[in-house]
């Protein structure tokens, strides 16, 4: 299949107007120097969905999504990249000369055409033996009636039933014409030409653009040495990490209700959506990966777990619960009453009542955790002082430092502890988990040295986000926040850019900042540099790596931005504010000395914290030079607050 060529895609990116290309799906109104309207991916009654013509950049405040026009007709029209940057083509008359893959890629793409179109021929012969066979009716259908699915919802999903033949559809599709070698890699054929699902009922699984990628079969006579579901194996279209069942169906309903409902079943998930709660997924009894998490993340940032009611299980489930709130997600819980799951509860209450049950019993993540594992510490200072580790190192988890706080306050009333010790113990977590990423980070980069010298960067997984409540990270966020809206522009009186000044100034002071997500900003702005790029913010806007494109998104997008009404309109003129743009200069310089003057404070502690360990007899020589050290840090310290003038140093 032939790709659109480098120039074409960046001229349909200079051409297309993100005002022009939303307003043909949404309703916006000028508000100051920007467009704002309700929001098309979550329902609300106040416009937060703002369209800057001057970025050309869309972000709602609301459920957070934002990007590019590709990016608005991707998430709107539920479109891949080639066929959003084919849509806005067509709508700005660009013609598109596609160009041939190299062999390699051709044959890669071909693979997995050729996967999605077995996959698609099983999944249609599955739902025909269900529907048009007796067998099929009287077993499979059988099965989904008595589970209340209506013959709708059965086509809906796709659902279908394989006879205990053998090898019927092996025959069946070698003799149209399909390969065994696809048959086989799919887990469709065994290696003895025998039917993997055979004697199941079949649950299809989709990606996220519909298309059929695996299979999950469900028995139906009891036999003990079978299992209960079998799954189709891993392969080029499927990852079972990084899917979610019935996120296909789900992601409109999702966006709609800013609202992900996480079940353990597939029949759960159909029971719910026939009943017309359809913002619901599955994890299909394992735990949550990150790859999962990330995906309910790019629908929204909400999610709610419904929990068999079995106090035993949820406590083993909720230790892999942590990983959600790395993602800083909003996690809420419900425990359904004892012995039921959400298939048998809604249709014993039926769905109003059920609806009812999930509003009121929903719980937040930490502190459901905490009330939960309080009852089993009563009157045992040990386990209760395990309980207070194991809330700490999920709160440790919470990227956001003004949400971390509220936790702690709401626990240490819960467990009637002191905030001042949960905060310090919360700040050794931190501490902790900080080192453990960074020997992790440099462990990977070791290997991938070793095993595979040319990983593509788009390619390397995306790291955690949880940082302390540093004040540092303030300082590096306002630089990743420069480089990304100003590292191109000139550097006034001299050569270069302030892109090129400030990665200059930062080599001297550090190599890396602590804040992962502001790495990758500092990584890629070194990355063009390198390549003798200008620093433009669409190329940080239309990075392949998401979690850095959404960053970009955000830290160019201010809700509040200058207003040049004053000039136009009452020839009032600010003489001690300029416009954003003709002030980066001295944002930059700004930037630069709070970032140098957060350092030299930090080297302060660290220096002072080594002199308290040493001996002032037996190591005299070395305590000379670490006060001589520290005097030197003073000095600097004291002369970079007097040229900042609003920094305030607290006396030693």
């Amino acid at each position: 299949m032939p790709v659109i060529p480098r120039d074409t895609v960046q001229k349909i990116l200079d051409t297309a107007r993100i005002e022009d290309v939303v307003q043909d799906f949404v309703n916006v109104k000028r508000r100051g120097v920007n467009l704002i309207g309700l929001c098309p991916f979550h329902n609300e009654k106040t416009p937060s969905f703002t369209v800057s013509p001057s970025k050309n950049l869309f972000k709602c405040f609301g459920c957070g999504v934002g990007g590019d026009v590709v990016r608005f007709v991707m998430e709107h029209e539920h479109y891949s990249y080639p066929e959003a940057l084919r849509y806005l083509a067509k709508r700005y008359n660009i013609e598109i000369e596609e160009v041939e893959l190299t062999p390699e890629m051709r044959a890669e793409q071909q693979l997995e055409e050729s996967l999605f179109i077995v996959n698609d021929y099983a999944a249609r012969f599955f739902q025909e033996q269900l529907l048009r066979t007796d067998l099929g009716k009287s077993v499979g259908l059988g099965y989904f009636k008595e589970r209340g699915f209506l013959e709708k919802t059965i086509e809906r999903f796709g659902l279908g039933y394989l006879p205990p033949e053998r090898d019927l559809f092996t025959r069946t599709a070698l003799a149209k014409g399909y390969k065994k070698e696809f048959l086989q890699k799919l887990g469709l054929t065994t290696a003895k030409d025998l039917d993997f699902f055979r004697g199941r009922v079949i649950f299809p699984i989709h990606n996220l653009s519909g298309k059929v990628i695996a299979f999950a079969g469900r028995i139906l006579q009891k036999d003990a040495r079978a299992p209960k579901y079998v799954n189709s194996p891993e392969s080029e279209i499927y990852h079972k990490s990084k899917i979610l069942y019935g996120v296909w169906h789900a992601k409109r309903a999702i966006r709609q209700a800013d609202e992900c409902i996480l079940v353990e079943g597939y029949t759960d998930v159909i029971s719910l959506h026939q009943a017309g709660i359809e913002n619901v997924v599955a994890s299909s009894g394992t735990s949550l990966t990150v790859e999962q998490i990330r995906l309910v993340k790019r629908l929204t940032p909400n999610i709610k777990i419904l929990y068999d009611g079995d106090p035993a299980g949820v406590k083993a489930a909720l230790r892999g619960l942590d990983l959600v709130l790395e993602q800083d997600m909003n996690v809420k819980v419900v425990l359904l009453p004892q012995g039921e799951d959400p298939d048998s509860y809604l249709r014993k209450v039926g769905v109003e009542a059920f609806r009812q049950y999930l509003q009121q019993e929903a719980a937040d993540f930490i502190l459901f955790k905490a009330r939960l594992l309080l009852d089993e510490v009563e009157g045992d200072p040990v386990k209760r002082a395990g309980l207070v580790k194991d809330i700490v190192a999920s709160i440790a988890r919470v990227p956001d430092p003004l949400k971390r706080a509220a936790y702690l306050r709401e626990c240490s009333v819960l467990m009637e502890m002191d905030e001042r010790a949960l905060v310090l113990a919360l700040n050794r977590e931190v501490s902790r988990l900080l080192k453990e990423r960074r020997r992790d980070r440099e462990r990977e980069e070791r290997l991938s040295q070793r095993e595979t010298p040319a990983v593509p960067a788009d390619e390397a997984p995306p790291e955690p986000t949880p940082q302390p409540a540093d004040p540092l990270e303030y300082q590096e966020r306002d630089i990743a926040r420069l480089l990304v809206a100003a590292g191109g522009v000139p550097l006034s009186g001299g050569k270069g850019t302030l892109g090129e000044h400030i990665l200059q100034s930062l080599s001297e002071i550090t190599t890396e900042f602590k804040n992962p997500r502001y790495g990758k900003v500092l990584e890629f702005a070194r990355e063009l540099i390198g390549k003798n790029e200008t620093l433009q913010p669409q190329k940080f806007v239309q990075h392949p790596d998401e979690e850095l494109s959404s960053l970009a998104v955000e830290l160019l997008y201010e809700p509040y931005e200058y207003s040049p009404g004053w000039e136009e309109r009452y020839h009032i003129y600010l003489t001690t504010q300029k416009m954003p743009e003709l002030n980066y200069d001295r944002d930059v310089d700004s930037a630069l000395k709070r970032f140098k003057f957060r350092r030299v404070l930090d080297l302060c502690l660290e220096n002072q914290q080594q002199l308290q360990k040493l001996d002032p007899q037996k190591d005299a020589e070395e305590v000379v030079k670490k006060l001589k050290i520290q005097k030197k840090l003073y000095e600097l310290r004291d002369a970079l607050a007097r040229e900042l003038r609003t920094v305030v140093v607290k006396g030693e």
